[in-house]
């Protein structure tokens, strides 16, 4: 019984011997390929004594590729400066290679731009790019063009950042910079000084006489202010002081300052208030009593009967000798 398992583990039916040879041929195959490569393909051997013919070929090949890439990358006329540079490069003898062209083409780029009139204000960035200027460069020019920048004389080139000093000496007899015509209108400002000049010009304004057009024709103020003025002083009752002017609200002082030797006081008549008969709905509406002082003054004549005297109302705590002052051209008692 034990034999049988033995068998049963060790021996290979036809099937698994035929794959297990088919797997050795391939294991074979792979370690035997080291062996075998050389026979069917010869590594190439520079020869030691002619590194000259060697690089030369190299360099050959490489100008091949290169020219192949440009015919198929740009479109550009055949006295390009560009190509122009990198075809003397090619040529050079020795073991230049391109990189070593490409760089000296961006340092010889200044001595092959094609020259003509312009306007740096005006010219596109390809007709900077023909007179040999930078693609960094241009990019810094329009950027200064942009944000509101200009050059004002030929000169001004040279103050651009990454422009070579040799294609700035260039560039300067062929600079063209055409002015631009000064604006023929006025201006907001000339409007306005022509305007203040007008308004100085004017004849004076009788405080209590002149209606707003009047007013309007002072220098800095416009409608509202004469609005303001002409209320306050009917409110009042009139003015009797040039200076009661500058109470009206909204007035700076700046502009009273200014319209004050413009202004002129000849009628002083002016509306009385009689304080025995006004209700509180009269009083407060004058800018000097207000519903507060009318209040005291209703009660004061409820009390004590009606006033014989403006002077009276001092005996009302609230109105001082300041108040009096202000207020009494506009009492009565009659």
């Amino acid at each position: 019984m034990q034999k049988r398992a033995a068998n049963h583990y060790f021996n290979f039916t036809r099937k698994e011997r035929n794959g297990t040879i088919f797997l050795l041929l391939i294991i074979f195959s792979i370690i035997s390929i080291p062996f075998i490569y050389p026979l069917f393909f010869k590594e190439r051997i520079f020869a030691a004594d002619h590194p000259g013919e060697e690089l030369a070929a190299l360099k050959i090949q490489q100008k091949d590729s290169f020219d192949g890439y440009r015919s198929k990358t740009y479109n550009e006329p055949a006295g390009h400066a560009y190509f122009q540079s990198q075809k003397m490069n090619n040529n050079e003898p020795g073991g230049h290679s391109y990189f070593q062209s490409q760089k000296r083409n961006n340092n010889t780029s200044a001595e092959h731009g094609m020259l003509f009139h312009f306007d740096p204000n005006t010219i596109s960035a390809f007709e900077w790019e023909k007179l040999g200027v930078k693609e960094k460069t241009i990019a810094t020019i329009k950027n200064y063009l942009s944000k509101g920048g200009k050059f004002k004389k030929p000169e001004d080139i040279r103050k651009i950042w990454g422009l070579q000093e040799e294609l700035a000496e260039r560039l300067l007899p062929f600079i063209d910079i055409k002015e631009t015509a000064a604006p023929s209108f006025t201006t907001k400002q000339e409007f306005t000084s022509v305007k203040y000049e007008k308004k100085q010009a004017l004849v004076t304004v009788d405080i209590n006489e002149s209606d707003t057009s009047a007013w309007i024709a002072l220098p800095s103020i416009g409608s509202k202010l004469a609005n303001r003025i002409v209320n306050f002083r009917e409110k009042l009752g009139g003015f009797y002081s040039i200076n009661q002017v500058a109470e009206t609200f909204g007035l700076p002082d700046s502009v009273f300052q200014k319209i004050r030797p413009a202004l002129k006081l000849d009628h002083k008549e002016l509306k009385k208030l009689n304080i025995n008969t006004a209700t509180l709905e009269e009083m407060k509406q004058h800018p000097y009593i207000r519903f507060n002082l009318a209040n005291l003054i209703i009660q004061y004549r409820n009390q004590h009967g009606n006033f014989t005297s403006v002077a009276d109302i001092k005996k009302i705590m609230t109105v001082n000798e300041e108040l009096y002052d202000r207020l009494s051209a506009y009492l009565s008692v009659q």
